[in-house]
């Protein structure tokens, strides 16, 4: 009899093991059914398996799938978000997880050093001002955070995001950035602070991400996020209805390539490296400089007391301060931060100090480096995009130069850190504009001012939330305003009824709090339709086809050959030097280093003989330091007769690119009108493209 009993003892332990872990995963892991929302009628849009208890998302209807009558796609696109920035500059900054699989519980909670109160929320003080103070609790109060104002707590919790997808989203960015002197002089971290580690764990994130999404939804690819590396996948993937998720980079010293009292610390070598690993691991689009000026570019200057508080980090990093000089065009860069920051400027090293700046020297005078340049025709290699943001303008001008001359369309500004003055000449190449999420009132009219060259050049709009980029957000308009968002209100495509967010016990509403996560992306749109009108968020409902026609010119883009390469040469003139030959055939030799130089006086020219009639649309010239500031492009069929097809009379030097309607020819002629030195023309290489 005892022998009898022993099992029943066993079943009985198996038993209450099993009622145990049925229990665990219904509170921290995947289970059928919850109040968040999953599937009991077998929707494809909700899971089978969502955490409980998790946040809501307070979206009904079926995300819109397909295309529009023209076979193009819908949407909106986030050009410019950090999904994984809780996992950058030291694991301690941004406070809060995108997701967790223990749970929300886990995944939206405050940094350790915040509690009791958020005294020791040191990045808080320094970037917002204040002490910092807060209540720490996340999951399920959420009493203070998040916040439009609350730059450190995490704004990307996934089921904000899907609510954003919910609510129109088809095309997220997610940028993996980090800055490894924030990391190395912040007091708090857990982890490396090199840069390409912390790039390569946000990666690993993402994808890890879209398989706990999965698997939600019954398996590998059935989720709604989805990691897209090519134009046509995403494509795909947004007519299924999902978000197509686009990895970017945005970091202060890539590769390595930092530069430290004006010398570059990486090499051709390195950027090829890591241009390679990066278009591994899915990465389509990448800044060159973000912050800190490095071995590629200088940057576009911070403003107020966070911009004192870089400047300083780029003392720290580089052994210099921001230089600047007078700006060569209109576009000028942001001024500079003077207002003290006196936690930051208390890392200086004693008896050193911010320096002051001249109010008439508003640009950075670095520019883009050869390095740079290298890099910027890597990504070309690669047909991957160049993120135009956060470069001064002398590297961007100097960028701009490189894509046009090889017309490639592959360019974005994705959060308003361009000179705007710009933005016809990102259209022009093909490229990609989306604004910063302001207040609804501020983007329309940001929006509306850049209206006709929308029209012009038949594009959408973007904007780029920046969530977890410890930049602020829209605030809110006020409970008393006379045209409040009032809920539920209907998606841009009307199949979808989007209430007030919940998330545990807190409620959020736009018109009280402003837009403090991401989730609250299709709230502002609304808001933006109130008070900016419909044709603001038409453009906005484009932006996803806009981008995806930008990135998939990228992809098929093939330089031209350079007709001119080799083809005989003549010229008016050659300056006489006993050692080296300045001949016509030294523009065209194949050899950057080698050029053409003429006399000293108005009126000379450089010819090619293409052999034979070609039809020509594109014509790059390198100038030397002896540049032309009026000069001319002719082309003739004999060598005798000859018609106009491009002109100028505001030439600086650098890389020239004279674009004109294509016509049939076999001579071409660059004659300078105009010199812009007391020297004569000087010519590098001469390039003559098919179009």
């Amino acid at each position: 009899m005892r022998a009898a009993r022993r099992p029943d003892r066993r079943r009985g332990v198996v038993a209450l093991l099993s009622l145990l872990l049925a229990v665990a995963v219904l509170l921290v892991g995947p289970a059928p059914g919850s109040a968040a929302g999953a599937a009991a009628g077998g929707n494809w849009w909700d899971p089978t398996a969502r955490p409980a208890p998790d946040s809501q998302i307070n979206v009904t209807g079926e995300p819109f799938k397909g295309t529009d009558a023209n076979g193009k796609v819908r949407g909106f696109v986030d050009a410019h978000d950090h999904l994984m920035s809780a996992e950058a500059f030291g694991g301690r900054l941004i406070c809060g997880q995108a997701f967790s699989q223990q749970g929300v519980a886990e995944a939206l909670k405050d940094c350790p050093e915040h509690y009791p109160d958020g005294s020791l929320a040191i990045f808080d003080m320094i970037t917002n001002g204040g002490d910092g103070r807060h209540d720490p609790v996340g999951w399920p109060t959420f009493k203070d955070w998040p916040a439009h104002d609350s730059l450190t707590h995490q704004q990307n919790y996934y089921a904000w995001v899907e609510r954003a997808w919910r609510g129109g989203q088809r095309v997220l960015v997610n940028d993996l950035v980090t800055n490894g002197v924030i990391c190395s002089v912040y007091f708090f971290k857990d982890r490396s602070c090199d840069e390409m580690t912390s790039i390569r764990l946000q990666a690993q994130k993402t994808y890890e991400l879209q398989d706990y999404v999965d698997a939600m939804y019954g398996g590998p690819g059935k989720g709604w996020f989805r990691i897209v590396t090519d134009s046509a996948m995403a494509r795909q993937v947004i007519e299924q209805g999902k978000l197509a998720v686009v990895l970017g980079v945005e970091t202060s010293e890539p590769f390595g390539c930092k530069q430290i009292l004006d010398v570059a610390q990486c090499s051709r070598e390195d950027i090829d490296r890591g241009l390679d690993e990066l278009h591994r691991i899915g990465v389509r689009s990448m800044f060159l400089c973000h912050k800190l000026d490095n071995a590629l570019c200088g940057v576009r200057f911070d403003e107020g007391a966070l911009g004192t508080a870089i400047n300083v980090g780029q003392f720290l990093s580089t052994g210099t301060f921001w230089k600047t000089e007078k700006c060569a065009g209109p576009q000028h860069d942001n001024p500079i931060g003077l207002a003290p920051s006196a936690q930051a400027q208390g890392l200086l090293p004693a008896g050193t100090s911010v320096p002051g700046y001249a109010a008439d020297a508003q640009c950075n005078s670095r520019g883009l480096t050869e390095l740079g340049a290298y890099a910027v025709r890597g990504l070309m290699k690669r047909h991957m995009m160049l993120e135009i943001d956060h470069m001064g303008v002398k590297a961007a001008g100097a960028a701009f130069d490189i894509l046009e001359s090889a017309s490639y369309p592959g360019i974005i500004s994705s959060h308003s850190w361009m000179d705007l003055d710009w933005t016809e000449r990102v259209y022009k190449l093909g490229g990609f504009v989306a604004q910063y999420m302001h207040g609804a009132e501020g983007f329309s009219a940001e929006a509306k001012r850049t209206d006709a060259l929308r029209d012009k050049y038949g594009v959408g709009y973007g904007y780029g939330t920046d969530m977890n980029g410890v930049g602020g957000w829209p605030g809110p308009r006020g409970a008393d305003t006379p045209n409040p968002v009032r809920y539920p209100f209907r998606s841009t495509d009307g199949g979808s009824l989007i209430d007030r967010q919940t998330t545990g016990q807190r409620t959020w509403d736009l018109n009280t709090d402003g837009a403090a996560h991401v989730g609250m992306v299709p709230d502002w749109i609304e808001d933006i339709r109130l008070t900016g009108g419909q044709g603001v968020v038409d453009d906005l409902f484009r932006g996803a086809e806009s981008y995806l026609s930008t990135w998939g010119a990228s992809e098929k883009h093939n330089a031209s050959v350079n007709l001119a390469a080799g083809r005989p040469a003549a010229a008016s003139s050659t300056e006489w030097n006993p050692f080296v030959s300045y001949a016509a055939g030294r523009a065209v030799d194949r050899d950057s280093g080698s050029r053409w130089a003429s006399d000293w006086s108005d009126g000379q020219w450089l010819r090619i003989d293409l052999g034979s009639p070609t039809v020509v649309g594109r014509v790059t010239v390198l100038w030397e330091r002896a540049y032309a500031k009026g000069y001319r492009i002719e082309v003739s069929d004999d060598g005798a007769a000859w018609r106009t097809v491009w002109s100028t009379t505001e030439g600086n030097g650098g890389l020239d690119t004279a674009l004109f309607p294509p016509t049939l020819a076999r001579y071409v002629r660059l004659y300078g009108e105009q010199r812009g030195t007391q020297w004569g023309y000087s010519v590098y290489d001469l390039g003559v493209h098919g179009s």
